[in-house]
């Protein structure tokens, strides 16, 4: 049988995630320090755990509402106006779903017709442009750039809107870079936006995750929240990763859309983990903060090592990366990441994994121990002296 006739064509043209093509090969190696996976390393806070023991030991384990259970989805409401400001119906304006991830697919197809497109701020995650070409919309990247602290400037964005342009996803707190957009910086972008039919999909699954200031969301700024679809979940902040919970907020005619593809696809998001979430949302601010304070720490360590090993590093404001860049090796990202991999077992990802504008840079997690990316430092700077080394000898 010819497979390659019986697959969809649309399927056949995207590449698989940079993300995991590195964890990948690394899981087949002994000894690698992997700094690839956003993971937090973090045990889930007691009081979610004994909230799912106690469900469990109920024998309650059902099918819950297709938008999730309304207590959980009254958390969320709840959560999102005490830290915005801003109300959203948890009857008719929440959709509880299986992570993040889910969250985004939900908006990308709910609003994407063949042809759409969609602005696409980068670096950023791997799922947005996949997603958007599976609904066949057309991805249209902007990039940032390091001079302006990796965040969106209404002039770069300008320059790309056209009359097929029906969406700008909008992915700060960044992953890869780390960068945040304040007020200030959000105010043009939304002046911009004003008057239009472009809608907004910002992915705040990092707005917990921020060091030395608040986050701000683009929904508190007059007239966005009935433009803006708004995705959040539980993985990052809550170290909730392998629970697959996330959320999805929008106006009601845009949830009473995309619900039908949750319905279809998915059905409803696991009983146990939105039982548990609840307790993540109404009791776990201390533990949240006992984790960025350690984040922080981290951050502070990388950022210095690696301006000190001359690979300048940005000073992230949020989230759990670093992305400093390598252009002075005069490898690709690709490259660095290879060699760095197969010589030195540390497992990190390439920038260009996250866009054409990541090039010259690599990503490196840190929810990981101080320990751990200490002796990952130790063994990059030996990689460092032997790329110095080769150099040399030319």
């Amino acid at each position: 049988m010819d497979y390659d006739k019986i697959l969809s064509d649309k399927i056949k043209s995207i590449k698989p995630s940079g993300i995991r093509k590195f964890f990948d090969i690394a899981g087949t190696m002994e000894g690698v320090i992997s700094l690839g996976v956003g993971e937090p390393d973090f045990s889930t806070p007691w009081v979610i755990r004994k909230a799912a023991i106690q469900v469990l030991e109920r024998k309650h384990i059902v099918y819950g509402p297709n938008k999730g259970v309304i207590s959980l989805r009254k958390a969320i409401s709840d959560h999102i106006f005490k830290k915005h400001g801003v109300r959203y119906d948890e009857n008719s304006e929440v959709i509880v779903t299986v992570g993040g991830s889910e969250a985004i697919d939900l908006a990308i197809r709910g609003l994407i017709d063949p042809g759409d497109e969609v602005l696409v701020v980068e670096p950023c995650f791997v799922c947005y442009a996949p997603l958007v070409e599976l609904s066949g919309g057309v991805a249209v990247s902007v990039p940032t750039r390091v001079e302006n602290s990796f965040k969106l400037t209404v002039e770069d964005l300008r320059d790309k809107i056209t009359d097929r342009t029906k969406l700008l996803i909008l992915p700060f707190p960044n992953n890869p870079t780390g960068a945040v957009m304040t007020k200030e910086d959000l105010e043009p972008i939304a002046e911009l936006l004003r008057g239009t039919d472009i809608m907004v999909l910002t992915d705040e699954i990092y707005s917990e995750l921020t060091y030395g200031r608040k986050h701000f969301s683009i929904i508190e700024l007059d007239g966005m929240r009935e433009r803006t679809i708004y995705v959040n979940g539980f993985s990052k902040a809550y170290a909730m990763t392998g629970w697959r919970l996330g959320y999805v907020t929008a106006p009601e005619p845009i949830i009473t859309q995309i619900s039908k593809i949750h319905q279809y696809g998915i059905m409803c998001s696991p009983y146990i983990s939105q039982n548990a979430a609840v307790e993540a949302l109404t009791s776990c601010d201390a533990e949240v903060m006992k984790m960025v304070d350690e984040y922080n720490i981290r951050r502070k360590y990388l950022v210095s090592e690696f301006n000190r090993l001359g690979l300048t590093c940005f000073d992230p404001e949020g989230a759990f990366y670093v992305f400093p860049s390598i252009k002075s090796t005069g490898l690709t990202s690709e490259e660095f990441c290879e060699r760095l991999l197969y010589e030195e077992k540390v497992a990190t990802v390439p920038g260009s994994a996250f866009g054409e504008s990541g090039e010259g840079h690599i990503r490196i997690s840190y929810a990981y121990s101080l320990k751990h990316l200490m002796e990952a430092m130790s063994r990059i700077e030996k990689f460092l002296g032997k790329l110095e080394a080769e150099k040399n000898e030319n």
